[in-house]
Parts: structure tokens; sequence; C-alpha cells
């Protein structure tokens, strides 16, 4: 399996070599030069499988002979054993034919960790095997950061500088990041916005000199493809739990940097029957503007009770566009460097053809907190306001209700207590009993200003061998 960039010009490279350099030299991002595809019988022999194999199935062919096929399912099996549910990502119902997917049952109560916490497994395989040492830079809206500390912070071989926007996550969110003490684990508080972070993060990667050449980058964020990878296995554990492959799914998924359902609209490529991708966002809406009608536009960020969503400038974007312009890198580069001045569009047949799968919605706080309210008093379900967006974004664009719709549940609503607060319930959310001290414990981060400059001298003093 070979790894090509969305802008064309970069090298292709192997798994390893994708795995450690996440961002590609030309500024794009990799994803593979073809995808396998299973057929409906192969899918449908999947069923029962525990989810460790049925991920193994599924992601083997994206490492192919980089990592021995014994060791890859025992970092499998290892992965999801720290999975707080048997069914590590178990559904529930909350209406006919429409379902939560819950991806929150991992350490840091959030789907980000069904691909973290293998990214740090791997990544400890191939540093070991090459006696090599990274410094992983990573930005976050909320709940990456923590994730990828949880996922990473026992590799001997890292140090790990997560930065995230100053006072615009959740309190519960920053202490998950900032009470986890090591010496090679450094959160940055950036006086900005998670745009800002992760412009730091591409640009960092763009030009890795203030290392001195002692060492390299690695990402954590979704521009790394093994992110991608591991979240295509839901998609396919959903679908065979409710009948696939011998009926349609349709699924709903709040995202921000479209990473989550990118990897849904892989598994339709991959051969798992997908009718309908719903795009669920916030009152930063930009990817609900393009889909709905034709215009890439950048807004102002606002700050919102889904703070995860909370991003204008969405990377995984880009791994759509290359798709849409027939993987026509140099194409994606234009349209992007145009995006960058100014409103853009693509040609209509190529957004028409993004149509047949996807739909859009984009949800306000006033609603998120009303669908909050109105799930728990049907089902007496608590939502998150991330997975909330989802739920109201599913209904309001659900093309045919014979077909089940699965929201995506991201996260923990104990993340988010100020939204449950607004929505006027009395019930408070509580901390799993790992997380019940989580406010007494000791946090530790640095505030820096929203300067590209400072943050990598930051790094460049504090890595272990600097």
């Amino acid at each position: 399996m070979r790894y090509i960039s969305t802008r064309g010009e970069a090298p292709a490279l192997g798994f390893e070599d994708v795995l450690l350099t996440g961002l590609a030299s030309d500024g794009g991002l990799y994803v593979p030069e073809s995808l396998p595809h299973f057929s409906l019988e192969e899918i449908r022999s999947w069923r029962g499988l525990s989810y460790s194999e049925l991920a193994f199935r599924v992601m083997h062919p994206f490492v192919d002979d980089a990592i021995p096929a014994d060791d890859f399912r025992a970092m499998l099996e290892e992965t999801y054993d720290v999975f707080a549910h048997q069914a590590v990502a178990p559904l529930v119902q909350l209406d006919t034919n429409e379902w939560v997917l819950e991806l929150f049952r991992g350490p840091t109560l959030a789907f980000k960790d069904f691909a973290l916490q293998l990214l740090g497994r791997l990544l400890d395989y191939v540093l070991e095997k090459r006696k090599q040492h990274v410094v992983i830079m990573g930005a976050t809206s909320g709940d990456t950061g923590s994730a990828a500390i949880e996922g990473c912070r026992r590799c001997e071989h890292v140090d790990i500088f997560i930065l995230h926007p100053y006072q615009r996550v959740s309190e519960v969110q920053r202490r998950q990041m900032t009470t986890v003490l090591g010496d090679n684990i450094h959160n940055i508080a950036v006086k900005g916005n998670f745009d800002d972070c992760q412009r730091m993060v591409k640009e960092s990667f763009g030009d890795q000199s203030f290392l001195g050449g002692k060492t390299q980058l690695a990402a954590v964020n979704s521009i790394n493809w093994a992110r991608i990878m591991a979240q295509i296995v839901y998609y396919f554990q959903a679908s065979l739990a409710l009948g696939g492959p011998d009926r349609s799914m349709a699924f709903s998924v709040p995202t921000g940097n479209f990473g989550d359902i990118f990897a849904g609209y892989l598994a339709k490529k991959m051969g798992l029957p997908i009718s309908q991708l719903v795009i669920a966002t916030n009152r930063n809406d930009i990817l609900h503007r393009f889909m709905s009608g034709n215009r890439y536009e950048q807004h102002k960020l606002e700050h919102t009770l889904s703070p995860s969503m909370d991003i204008m400038v969405s990377s995984n974007f880009e791994r759509l566009l290359f798709d849409l312009h027939g993987r026509d890198g140099a194409a994606v580069k234009s349209l992007l460097e145009n995006a960058s001045k100014g409103p853009v569009s693509i040609e209509d047949y190529r957004w028409r053809h993004a149509r047949k799968l996807f739909d859009s919605d984009a949800v306000d706080d006033k609603t998120t907190c009303d669908t909050i309210r109105e799930i728990y008093e049907q089902n007496e379900y608590l939502l998150d306001p991330h997975t909330a967006i989802g739920v109201r974004a599913a209904r309001n664009c659900r093309r045919d209700m014979a077909i089940p719709m699965i929201t995506l549940g991201t996260a923990h609503p104990a993340k988010f207590p100020d939204a449950i607060a607004e929505s006027g319930l009395s019930v408070e959310p509580q901390l799993p009993p790992h997380m019940a001290d989580l406010f007494e414990r000791e946090e530790r981060y640095t505030v820096l200003d929203n300067d590209v400059q400072g943050v990598q001298d930051f790094i460049a003093k504090h890595w272990k061998n600097a």
C-alpha cells in the first residue's frame, strides 16, 4: 500500500513513513493510492466478530506488510480492551429506526480514543523498530488533546506538545489534558482560536528548522492518515449490528474538521452500503454553506456550546476535494490557494456529485439545548451538545424513514456540564469513576501568545533532548 499527497507533488510513501510524516512536504494530506474494496459476501461474513477482529479485517490492507499480521492483531486487541463497554461502540435506540452510536466509552470519553489509543501503540512499535525519537505537535479544539496524551504518554520515544485555544475549551476538556503530568507532556494554551492553533501546527510541519535537525515532528491530528483509518471501522460495526450489508444505512456526523465523516465516505467506497451522510455543524458552518450552496467561504470563528466543532478551516475537507476533482492535485492546490483569498466554488457537476451522498445542517446553541432537553424528556437519555447537533441534523435532513439513521455520539455529556445546565435540565452528568477526582488533580500548562515563533521556541527549548 502506497500513499500519495492531495496536492500531487510530494513523493509517494509507505505506511510507516506516512504514520510519522503527517503533513506531506507539498502541504497536502496523504491518502491511499487505491482503496481496498470488500464484497457484500465478505462484509456479511464479519457478523459476530469482536470489535478488534473487525478492526483488523478493515484496517490490515492499509498497513499491509509494514507490521506483521499477528503483531497488528495483538495491538488492536490491546487498544480496544481499555474501553469501558464490551461492545466498544454500543448502539442506543432513540426512536423508530433512529440510533446513537456511542463512541465515548474510551479512556477520555470521546470518539478520538478509537484512533489515538491505536496511534500511540503504532508510534511505539515503529519508533522502537527504527530507534528513532519524534516530537508530537498537535492542535485540539477540546477532545483530540486529551486522547492524544492518554494514547501516547507512555511512549518512550516521543515528546508531546498539544496546543489548545486559551479559555475556549470546556473545563473538563482542559483538565483532562493538563492534569496528566509527565516530563514528556507539554500543554500550551494559545491566546487565539483553534484555527490559529491548527495553522501553527501546519506551518511548523512545513518548516521544521526550529528543531535544529535533531528530531522530526509527528502528527496526532486527523491530518495523520492513521486517525482516519481507525475511524472507518465503526461504520462497518454499526451497519453489521443493524442488518448490514443487506440493508443500507444513513449516518449523521457532528464534525468540524471533516475527519470523522470522511471516514464514513471511505467506508462507502470500500463497499459498505451507505445511502446518506449528514454533515452536522454548529454556527461555524463553512461545511454546511458549501454542501448546501456550493460556496466555500471563511467567516469569523464563533465560540459556541459545542467547542469541539468551533473550527472554520476543515483540514480533511481537502481529502474529499481531491476525490471530487478526479485526484488532480494541481487543481486542489489551486482551489485552496484561492480559498485563502476569498470565497470559492467548484464546478456544478462536481458539487452535485457530492450531494448524491452528503446533506448538511447547521444548528445554533438554542436548538442544541432544545434537542438535549427534548431527547432527555422522551428517553431519559442525555446527549452532549455535539451529539445533540447530530441528532437534530439527522431529523432535519433524513431522506428515507425506512433506512436506519445512526448519529455518531462523539462525546460523554459530563464533558459539557454548562451546555446541559443551559438546556434547562436539573440532571447533572457524572464523570465515570476513573475521573471522579479530576477537579482535585494538579494542573500544568503554559499560556503563550498567538505567535508561531514563540510556540516553536518553546518546543525547541523543552523537548527531551534539546
